[in-house]
């Protein structure tokens, strides 16, 4: 059973590297290709600016049912990007003491620290944890931005690390919701 995604839900990010890797990760197939899902996964939380969704496009064949199938790339790439997210974390918690890296932030031409922190601390004023794995639950949204964003307002790994789990999770599972009705199964 094969399960594909229409053409416009993949190669959004326009860049290289992520575009070779979306690559990858479309044609990963048995266990090697859960491997490259949780790598792919992991670069996605802190490098790649890529869709996450991408993973649910590949074609893995474990000789389990299509449910429990999907269910293992999901918890896979969730784990992945838990982890890439608390690397981004600690970078984050880093660059809090970089004075000069975040004086640069400000004074760039659209200001991505002032529009991320605006945004984040909304979220973690109103929701806290439970903000950060919501906005990670939107799919098809460039997520990288708000794990850094919150890796430079939070300090609790453990709590990060289970709100990026939680939301990477609930994204994958809005996606085969939202889109499972343009999945053509074979």
């Amino acid at each position: 059973m094969v399960v594909t995604v229409p053409s416009f839900a993949i190669g959004l990010s326009g860049i290289p590297l992520a575009g070779t890797m979306e690559a990858v990760v479309e044609s990963a197939t048995g266990w090697p290709g859960m491997g490259i899902i949780f790598v792919y996964s992991f670069l996605i939380a802190f490098i790649l600016p890529g869709p996450s969704e991408v993973v649910l496009a590949a074609p893995i064949d474990l000789g389990l049912s299509r449910w429990a199938r999907l269910g293992s790339i999901m918890l896979v790439s969730a784990t992945g990007k838990a982890i890439g997210s608390v690397f981004a974390f600690h970078i984050g918690q880093e660059v809090k003491r970089a004075g000069p890296i975040v004086r640069w932030l400000r004074r760039s031409r659209w200001d991505v620290m002032q529009w991320s922190e605006k945004r984040s601390v909304q979220l973690a004023q109103r929701y806290g944890y439970g903000g950060l794995a919501i906005a990670l639950s939107v799919p098809f949204f460039p997520d990288t931005i708000s794990i850094y964003a919150f890796a430079v307002l939070e300090r609790d790994y453990v709590r990060f690390a289970a709100a990026t789990f939680l939301g990477s999770l609930g994204r994958l599972v809005v996606t085969i919701g939202l889109v499972g009705g343009l999945f053509v199964v074979f």
